[in-house]
């Protein structure tokens, strides 16, 4: 029910996964009112793998948290992570209020042990055809240096088991790549990164290296990743948005219009992958379950991406990876 469109974009979202994916089953957590209206034109034989979960009330995007959280009895937003905590659903995915996912989600679903907070991380394509764990990317604005180093662990664990990244290399994103440069929490990570022996430590980087690859982790408070993260997504989307603007002014030359439509073909193709919709969904890392916070002002296909983030999640087991590495390894990174 929640992001900036609400059952209009996530329902087809949820139609059109249902569609690529034949033994996915979703529950439609919301107002049956809304929702099932949306459903009314769609194939019976998608509707035996759906099922719309009543709730009485949705939490807004603005409200403060701790609020939400109090008065979150009833609201689409609880009852969808109860299904996980009683084992009625493997995953969750939201597009509501962060601050309050991430509250009833370590709540509800409990982060894993030695972990302090879950942190939301994403998988960015970068320039060596290759991906790069991100976080934390909104979940936690002010983190001390203990929290940082657990981020690190559970990166390049995800690195490691998910995308198959032997010693992945861990960064951590500061204004400059003086060992002098930063705030202490972020100092004062490096000092332990260095020390942890499981960990490839590869120190600092600067957020132009965030898509080039020097790092198959970067890590980052809440607020530097989110600003970051957003901040890319805006040049990249502007950038494929001048790709299909037509130039201004009068008629054109037919040979000036077909090279700038075969230019157009051969950037997308380039730098198609870097589209923000192709990766929409961050996952709450750190938890006993999977959770996914979709991008509020999601379309359709982006959070239908979000669905395939929450289905990977629970085929590859990544809670259950995460803490069986997290047990060998933050004991000895203290």
């Amino acid at each position: 029910m929640g992001g900036d469109f609400g059952p209009c974009v996530t329902v087809p979202a949820s139609l059109q996964a249902l569609v690529s994916n034949s033994q996915l089953h979703l529950l439609l957590v919301g107002d049956p009112d809304i929702i099932s209206p949306l459903l009314a034109k769609a194939d019976p034989l998608l509707l035996e793998r759906l099922q719309v979960v009543p709730a009485e009330s949705v939490i807004a995007s603005d409200a403060k948290p701790s609020q939400a959280i109090r008065a979150s009895r009833g609201t689409s937003m609880r009852i969808a992570l109860e299904l996980i905590k009683n084992g009625e659903a493997q995953a969750c995915v939201s597009a509501g209020n962060t601050g309050a996912l991430m509250g009833l989600a370590k709540l509800l679903v409990k982060p894993l042990d030695g972990i302090e907070r879950p942190a939301l991380v994403t998988v960015l394509p970068n320039q060596q055809r290759s991906k790069t764990v991100v976080l934390d990317l909104g979940a936690n604005v002010e983190c001390d240096s203990t929290m940082l180093v657990q981020f690190a662990v559970m990166g390049a664990v995800m690195a490691e088991e998910v995308l198959g990244i032997a010693q992945p290399r861990v960064a951590l994103l500061n204004i400059g790549e003086e060992e002098t440069k930063g705030l202490d929490n972020i100092r004062e990570a490096a000092v332990v990164l260095k020390n942890t022996p499981t960990i490839n430590y590869i120190g600092y980087l600067e957020g132009n290296d965030l898509l080039t690859g020097k790092t198959d982790v970067m890590v980052c408070d809440g607020f530097v990743g989110n600003v970051t993260l957003k901040t890319m997504e805006g040049v990249v989307r502007m950038f494929l948005s001048l790709l299909k603007s037509s130039p201004e002014g009068g008629r054109q030359a037919w040979w000036l219009k077909w090279l700038g439509r075969w230019l157009q073909r051969r950037v997308a193709k380039r730098f198609g992958h870097l589209n923000p919709d192709q990766y929409n969904g961050a996952c709450l890392l750190g938890l006993r379950g999977s959770v996914i916070k979709s991008h509020g002002a999601a379309n359709q296909n982006a959070f239908a991406v979000a669905i395939e983030q929450a289905v990977q999640a629970v085929q590859r087991q990544v809670p259950n990876r995460i803490a069986a590495r997290l047990e060998a390894v933050l004991p000895k990174s203290d």
